[in-house]
């Protein structure tokens, strides 16, 4: 069985690409049946027996485990080439970014993945929560199977101990508190500015609470649904407004931050102009944390504007890195040990229809030889004399093939029979 993981993250692609072959979370199921039939379709790489997809704002990742025919090498340019497919982009464009990890490096990365130590924000949780989610979409899509199910328990338990053992989310800035920062650059004082949040979902809640406590002027939450808004803004004694409402209500806010799953912009140039226009150029700070993007690029280069993404935030979560280097060594050290433990077992899997050969082979030997008895023993013939016989007869079948492949081996093949064979019996030498 192989293992391989294929995918493109902060450090290897700008938000412009990750955007492009981000996979919206209702999405994700589809995307794992269109994935097995893809490589099914493709024997060359042979077929593709388990698949997985995680998608968020930093990165996008195929998991797989195969039975190859051709190599890994061809499986991970297949799952390149799916990647392309589904996204509809060219094949050139997509592939120096990827990063292609076969066998033990992808269950390393995917538990590196989950403990936090591969995320923009090091040692945040959010990730695992998410992985969690890939993995109960991948499962209800039929995805997963012995091995893929296997690795992400392990996975699990792995970012478990690393959270509980270690101090990998200590002195950790996220990317909330970043946004608070960086709003501070450009006004003073967040108490008294009129923020906006677009969206409803766990990271705008993240926002909201680091914004909250800085107690703006005004917090107001837009969405889609008006009632999911309300109970959030409630949270925070804001208020809520449709998102459809946003045109009329824009010029109104100071700071506005942005994270949805919309597949498109929801703010345009065009609007923001129409609203720093309202607002007599004072200026307006914006965060877009949503891949694909919320906001168009283009509106970071009005003058009155200061638009930072997900990427722009990545150097100011940075700070205190040299705190945590300590738990980021115990942390690789635990899961170095998890890694090579799962190996092996993948490695002992591969032994199971040796071992299942073994054991048919043995009961039919056992029958025959029962057999035999019973019929003895039907015949009259005396108790002991047909067990003695009985347990002879299942010493010389079971013996027959060692001796046999003992005495036609020469040379060096012999000395390592003749050195496994005590082992295998567990005889006295």
């Amino acid at each position: 069985m192989q293992l391989h993981a294929v995918g493109i993250n902060h450090t290897t692609a700008p938000v412009s690409l990750r955007e492009k072959v981000a996979f919206p979370s209702d999405q994700l199921g589809q995307a794992v049946v269109s994935a097995r039939a893809w490589f099914g379709r493709t024997a060359a790489s042979g077929s593709i027996g388990e698949a997985a997809i995680l998608s968020t704002c930093n990165r996008t990742e195929l998991y797989a485990a195969s039975h190859l025919q051709s190599g890994v090498t061809a499986a991970i340019d297949t799952t390149a080439h799916f990647l392309a497919d589904y996204h509809k982009l060219p094949y050139s464009e997509l592939r120096p970014h990827l990063y292609t990890l076969p066998q033990d490096n992808a269950v390393r990365h995917a538990f590196r993945v989950a403990s936090g130590l591969d995320s923009m924000v090091l040692g945040e949780p959010q990730i695992l929560g998410q992985m969690k989610d890939a993995v109960r979409q991948a499962d209800a899509a039929g995805g997963l199977g012995t091995y893929l199910h296997q690795m992400f328990q392990r996975t699990f338990a792995v970012a478990k101990e690393v959270r509980s053992t270690t101090e990998i989310g200590a002195h950790s800035v996220s990317m909330a508190a970043a946004a608070v920062r960086l709003s501070q650059r450009i006004f003073d004082k967040v108490s008294e500015q009129h923020v906006l949040f677009i969206g409803a979902g766990e990271m705008i809640e993240l926002c909201a609470t680091h914004f909250a406590a800085q107690n703006p002027q005004t917090l107001t939450i837009a969405n889609r649904t008006l009632e999911r808004g309300e109970i959030l803004a409630h949270r925070f004694n804001g208020r809520a407004i449709r998102l459809a409402d946003l045109p009329d209500q824009l010029s109104k806010f100071d700071i506005v931050v942005s994270s949805t799953a919309s597949s498109l912009p929801i703010i345009g140039l065009g609007l923001v102009e129409r609203a720093i226009k309202a607002r007599r150029h004072k200026p307006m700070f914006m965060v877009d944390l949503a891949v694909p993007r919320d906001i168009e690029s283009e509106i970071g280069r009005l003058n009155d504007v200061f638009l930072y993404t997900v990427d722009d935030l990545g150097t100011a979560v940075q700070a205190g890195m040299e705190n945590r280097q300590a738990a980021v060594a115990q942390a690789e050290a635990i899961i170095e040990t998890r890694v090579q433990s799962f190996m092996h077992w993948i490695d002992s899997r591969a032994m199971v229809p040796v071992i299942q050969d073994l054991h048919e082979t043995s009961e039919a030997m056992r029958m025959a030889e029962l057999e035999r008895a019973r019929k003895l023993l039907a015949k009259g013939e005396d108790i002991d004399t047909v067990l003695e016989m009985l347990s002879k007869g299942l010493t010389a079948k079971f013996l027959h093939g060692p001796q046999q492949a003992l005495s036609n081996a020469q040379g060096e093949d012999r000395a390592r029979l003749a050195a496994l064979l005590p082992q295998l019996f567990r005889t006295k030498r």
